[in-house]
């Protein structure tokens, strides 16, 4: 890559990032890549300079579409970055001490998952370092999608993190004052009442061309507006649109749809409204009506950044800052409601909290603790650059967590028997824990009947030493079809190999939940996405709480997820 074109790639993604490209923020990337122009500095900032203008005189959309050149490269700077920095610290522009208010607005259609968490974090972290405030705001403009169920998950999603928030507020309960504010900019001719078809709507925008409805009379449309209110029109007859323009290159300006008539009963405000707004209408109105200073969205809506104020302009009202962030995903793991709904029902996956969904009901079930995903997600930061990780860096994370605190205890897998002849009834006495005292010792009594591992006992060879692990030696006499006969050979620590090993008549079955990507890379179904893998863990385990999370030594980490009297079901956590 020549120095021009270094130069141009920085400059497009500090524009993209920044809304303008600044040189002292340019030069250093600039540097970095090509350190022998330093030797003609004057030069290299006469160049730097040039493209800085070029740039800059780029609308935001052809920014935006020249940078996906580099989008790739810019993805795996940013992953190493965040590997390697952690929890990224968060500015916002024109920000003030004690000022700051933040939203998070999901809306109520579904559970939330891994990129609502990062939204709810950078939203919360951001208010956070300014000393202000964070709304949780429901956005719940559309009666057909939304419901309490999924109010109440997002609540309690929160809650799990550990977010907390100012008491939430629902945008439905604006609808009078977004009335107000739609009726004078249909007095003012900045918007219009459109009774074309859905098709013609969707070609003239296609075709740049106005329709007839643009040009009617104030007195006709507001009798229109009244008549979608008074039941007077059917849905879908007609739609209120913005008065942008329909030859811009920006297609979000070509008259979008501000409201449209839904008779669907709506979950909070029941059949009282049949006239709703869009999100592009709501958002700006309610940001500045609730004094938010920071509204802070993923990046997809930039193009939608120009309506945003233009609304806010005709309204006449106070103007938050935009910041943008890149979406999260999770690679080979949907997300979307869409893409999830269809999987539930066609029962591929449990429900919202199946342990391969990276919803926060799935997270939590799969033992993922909400420290590791706050770190996780807040290590991408406020980048633009869309990112899609696998599971390993979370797991990396929940790991570091489960580490200290998780108490261990022995699991053998596809078991089998052996006996040690002229063992000693022996109590073993084990540490919960190698390094933290503070989770005590366990008891287990022995006779001389065990269950080892089936990739263990197949190592083992007749006249082998080896020592059952805190407990003592043995030597193997011999193997049969039904397991392995060894003779007791003392407690003494010899060096040997170390066999993990659960007592025969103290144990309980045991199956293990093992999740796998659940999407193929073609965006298919993973048939093989889970594994149930079976064995033996101490009876002891009955006794812990579902939800436990333990380490199987020479497994892995675990989480309790049901107990009976026949069994326990573990779901695999990390190894």
């Amino acid at each position: 890559m020549p120095l021009e074109e270094s130069i141009r790639k920085h400059a497009l993604k500090n524009a993209l990032d920044y809304g303008k490209a600044d040189a002292k923020s340019v030069v250093g990337k600039v540097l970095a890549e090509f350190p022998e122009s330093k030797k003609d500095m004057k030069g290299t900032m006469q160049k730097i300079a040039l493209e800085i203008a070029a740039v800059n005189s780029l609308t935001k959309i052809e920014v935006a579409k020249e940078v996906q050149k580099y989008e790739k490269e810019f993805a795996e700077i940013a992953q190493k970055k965040a590997e390697s920095s952690g929890v990224q610290k968060i500015e916002l522009p024109n920000a003030e001490q004690g000022k700051v208010v933040t939203r998070f607005p999901p809306e109520p259609s579904g559970y939330p998952h891994i990129g609502h968490a990062k939204a709810a974090w950078l939203d919360f972290e951001a208010a956070r370092a300014y000393d202000g405030k964070m709304i949780l705001r429901f956005d719940d403009t559309n009666p057909e999608k939304e419901s309490q169920e999924f109010v109440v998950a997002i609540t309690d999603g929160l809650g799990w993190l550990g977010i907390a928030h100012e008491p939430p507020t629902f945008t439905s309960d604006y609808m009078e004052a977004f009335y107000t504010y739609a009726y004078s900019m249909l007095e003012n001719a900045d918007a219009y009442v459109c009774t074309c078809p859905a098709e013609a709507v969707k070609k003239g925008r296609f075709e740049q061309k106005e329709c007839a409805c643009r040009s009617i009379g104030a007195a006709e449309t507001i009798a229109r507006w009244k008549g979608m209110h008074e039941g007077n029109m059917a849905e879908g007859s007609a739609i209120v649109r913005f008065k942008g323009s329909m030859t811009s290159p920006n297609t979000v300006m070509r008259d979008p749809t501000l409201f449209r008539i839904i008779t669907a009963s709506h979950y909070r405000q029941g059949k009282k409204y049949r006239v709703w707004p869009s999100y592009d209408f709501v958002a700006p109105i309610i940001d500045s009506l609730e004094g938010v200073t920071h509204a802070m969205r993923t990046k997809e809506y930039e193009l939608r950044d120009e309506l945003y104020f233009a609304i806010l302009e005709k309204c006449g009202l106070r103007k938050p800052e935009l910041v943008e962030f890149s979406r999260l995903s999770i690679k080979n793991a949907p997300i979307s409601k869409r893409l999830i709904t269809p999987l539930i029902e066609q029962k591929k996956v449990s429900g919202w909290d199946d342990i391969r969904l990276p919803t926060l009901k799935g997270l939590a079930r799969r033992g993922i603790l909400p420290e590791a995903i706050k770190t996780f997600v807040l290590s991408f930061g406020l980048s633009k650059v869309e990112s899609e990780p696998g599971w390993d860096k979370l797991l990396d994370e929940n790991k570091k967590l489960l580490e200290p605190v998780s108490p261990r205890r022995y699991f053998v897998q596809d078991p089998a028997f052996l006996m040690v002849r002229g063992a000693p009834g022996t109590i073993a006495r084990i540490k919960n824990h190698p390094s933290n005292p503070g989770l005590g010792i366990r008891e287990i009594g022995t006779d001389g009947k065990f269950m080892i591992s089936k990739a263990d006992a197949e190592l083992l060879c007749v006249d082998d030493t080896f020592r059952l692990k805190e407990l003592y030696n043995a030597k193997v006499i011999e193997k049969t079809p039904n397991g392995i006969v060894a003779d007791f050979l003392g407690h003494d620590l010899i060096e040997c190999k170390k066999i993990q090993w659960v007592a025969k008549e103290d144990s309980i079955p045991c199956e293990i939940l093992v999740p796998h990507d659940l999407l193929l890379k073609d965006g298919g179904f993973n048939p093989s996405s889970l594994e149930t893998q079976n064995g033996l863990c101490e009876s002891s385990c009955k006794e812990l709480s579902v939800g436990t999370i333990l380490q199987f030594e020479r497994y892995g980490f675990v989480r309790l997820d049901s107990i009976s009297s026949a069994k326990l079901s573990v779901v695999f956590v990390a190894r």
